[in-house]
C-alpha cells in the first residue's frame, strides 16, 4: 500500500493486487460496502494517520475509488471540516468509479455474477461476430473462481473493426476486472478451467 498526501486535505491510497488478496476485498466488494472493505477503509485513515498525519477525527469526508487497468485500485479521501461543507452526509460517502478499458490493451478480464449471465452475453452475440471472432484476439477462455465466472482475452488486436462495439456489449453483462498478468495467472493456477479456449463460441453452440 502506497500513500500520498496531495495537500494537507487530500491524499491518494494505491493498492495493488496483493494489497486487495490480503484484505479479502476487489472492486465489487468495494461497491457493495461489505465489511471487508469498510474495516480496509478504516484501516487505511489509521495508517494514514502515522504515516502522513492526515487526521480525520470530528472531520466529514468524501471517498472516490478508481479500479485502474493494472489491477490496483486506487483510493481518494478528502476531508472537510466541520460546517465549511453542507451538502456531504455526516455519515463518511464513499463515490466508486471504475476506468474504461484501454482500447490498446493487449489482454483483459472480466468477470460475470453468474454462468447463465456468462450465457445470456453469449447469446446475444451475433453469428456473424462468432465468425469473427478469432479476429478479436487470440483466445478467450472461461475460469471459476471464488464464486465468480472470469473471461480472459489474450492478445487483442486494436485495428478489430467490432472491438469499440464489443467492449459496449460485455459491460452490460460483466465488470471490467484487470488486464493483469499476474491475476490471470492466479486464474490459471487456482481456479477450474470451464473453457480453456473459444470460450464464447462453445458456449454459444452449446447452451445458445
Amino acid at each position: 500500500m502506497k500513500i500520498e498526501k496531495l495537500t494537507d486535505n487530500k491524499i491518494r491510497i494505491i493498492l495493488n493486487i496483493e494489497d486487495l488478496e490480503k484484505n479479502n476485498v476487489d472492486f465489487k466488494s468495494i461497491l457493495s460496502h461489505s465489511a471487508e472493505s469498510q474495516n480496509l477503509l478504516l484501516n487505511i485513515l489509521t495508517q494514514a494517520e502515522k504515516e502522513v498525519g492526515f487526521y480525520t477525527k470530528d472531520s466529514k469526508i468524501l471517498i472516490e475509488a478508481f479500479g485502474s487497468s493494472n489491477g490496483q485500485l486506487i483510493f481518494t479521501i478528502t476531508k472537510f471540516s466541520p460546517g465549511t461543507v453542507q451538502t456531504l452526509s455526516p455519515k463518511k460517502k464513499l463515490n466508486a468509479k471504475r476506468k474504461n478499458l484501454s482500447l490498446t490493451n493487449k489482454n483483459a478480464i472480466y468477470s460475470f455474477d453468474s454462468f447463465d449471465v456468462f450465457c445470456d452475453f453469449c447469446s446475444s452475440l451475433s453469428d456473424s461476430f462468432h465468425k469473427d471472432i478469432k479476429h478479436l484476439c487470440s483466445n478467450v477462455s472461461l475460469y471459476f473462481y471464488n464464486d465468480t465466472y472470469y473471461l480472459i482475452f489474450r492478445n487483442i488486436n486494436p485495428d478489430f473493426k467490432l472491438l469499440k462495439s464489443f467492449y459496449s456489449s460485455i459491460s452490460e453483462f460483466a465488470h471490467f476486472t484487470c488486464a493483469s498478468d499476474i491475476f490471470e495467472r492466479k486464474l490459471v493456477e487456482h481456479g477450474k478451467v470451464i473453457f480453456k479456449s473459444n470460450a464464447l463460441k462453445k458456449c454459444a453452440e452449446i447452451f445458445g
